[in-house]
């Protein structure tokens, strides 16, 4: 099992830039494929960005896709996500996610989540 920790989220202008950690506890971090997911009240979670146990595959959703960078430092059990040019859209809770699975699925199942941190986008 592993445990998910949130940071960095905030209160930003439109334009600007944050950086979200993920930083996980327990069972080896490498092991794990990972992901960040958002939610606003009243609409579905959505998939933001998913990146593979090594770090070598990435998948991103459209709306964020050449504006957000997710990666990971598996020896700091640590995944990032870089924001840039940000939207009053994006305004979310943020989540992470990990799965066990031996076959990468960046939009499939996970198994384990962090409480989330919020990202306000002003105009």
């Amino acid at each position: 099992q592993v445990q998910l920790v949130e940071s960095g989220g905030g209160l930003v202008q439109a334009g600007g830039s944050l950086r979200l950690s993920c930083a996980a506890s327990g069972r080896t971090f490498s092991s794990y494929h990972m992901a960040w997911f958002r939610q606003t009240p009243g609409k579905e979670r959505e998939f933001v960005a998913a990146i593979s146990r090594s770090g070598v595959s990435t998948d991103y959703a459209d709306s964020v896709k050449d504006r957000f960078t997710v990666s990971r430092d598996n020896a700091k059990n640590t995944m990032y996500l870089q924001m840039n040019s940000l939207k009053p859209e994006d305004t979310a809770v943020y989540r992470c996610a990990a799965s066990p699975r031996a076959t990468w699925n960046p939009r499939g199942v996970y198994n384990y989540w962090g409480q989330g941190t919020q990202v306000t986008v002003s105009s």
